[in-house]
């Protein structure tokens, strides 16, 4: 599958978390439109020659399992965005330094590191005024952070986007995705499907609140492994290309991450 992504890329690069999704004329830019804070795609793209960077101030998460209680802090994970068309970006993501905490009966231990490289490209399919978008997103995973953090292996996917805005301010975007991964033996790769739904609404001009339910089911030969998260999140367009905001995940089954927790920025240049 890396091969397809690869070749999935090249083709590509030649060629709802907004806050507002009314399309400026065409001769303005458009106000800021984000794939945070939900975990859901947005279709939406960098306009040519702008650089967007969509970023954790923090992210906490909390998971604990059979008296093993683990807490990963992000210190920031921007995400790196370029127009490179009036339809297509590319987009670079990494997390300069994270730590992750272990408890249990006996002590505590400590990973600390910086994480993982994420490269995507972004291909819009529609308009940008469409009232029904769709995208797609193809990326890969550079392995740079060190055992413990990451498995130090070559990892990709695809990721697809359908954006509905309905009536009364409410949007509604579907997010599938399938994965290639390394087996947890290292032993060779396997596959993953994700999906997330997300409502939105905008509440105001600058204000959008949105609920969502996630889920990811890996195909380990070690075992299968189904998560599922309810989240919420709410967006503050502070500027038209200036994006604040916070959100909260919450885990439905063992196999989930108890809560993640985290506050964001979106600037646009």
């Amino acid at each position: 599958m890396t091969k397809l992504i690869l070749f999935a890329a090249t083709i590509l690069v030649p060629g709802v978390a907004c806050a507002q999704s009314a399309a400026a004329p065409a001769a303005v830019a458009p106000e800021l439109c984000t794939d945070r804070p939900s975990k859901a795609t947005s279709a939406c793209t960098v306009p040519k020659g702008m650089i967007q960077v969509e970023a954790d101030l923090v992210n906490w998460t909390r998971d604990s399992n059979d008296g093993v209680r683990t807490d990963t802090l992000l210190y920031t994970s921007p995400l790196l965005k370029y127009g490179v068309t009036g339809s297509t970006d590319i987009e670079a993501s990494i997390t300069p330094y994270e730590t992750i905490r272990t408890r249990d009966s006996t002590g505590s231990s400590t990973i600390r590191g910086v994480g993982d490289l994420y490269l995507r490209v972004k291909q819009r399919l529609t308009k940008v005024d469409a009232k029904t978008q769709f995208a797609l997103e193809p990326y890969l995973k550079i392995p740079t952070a060190k055992l413990g953090i990451g498995n130090r292996k070559v990892e990709g996917g695809l990721v697809g986007t359908g954006v509905f805005n309905l009536s009364d301010g409410f949007s509604l975007t579907v997010s599938p995705e399938i994965d290639e991964l390394e087996n947890a033996a290292l032993d060779g790769r396997h596959a993953q499907l994700v999906g997330a739904v997300n409502l939105g609404k905008s509440l105001s001009k600058t204000l959008t609140a949105s609920a969502e339910l996630w889920s990811a089911r890996d195909y380990d030969p070690s075992g299968r492994v189904d998560q599922y998260s309810a989240d919420v999140a709410i967006a503050y367009l502070a500027a038209p290309t200036l994006q604040l905001d916070a959100g909260a995940d919450i885990g439905l089954n063992r196999a989930t991450p108890d809560v993640q927790a985290y506050v964001g920025i979106s600037p646009r240049f």
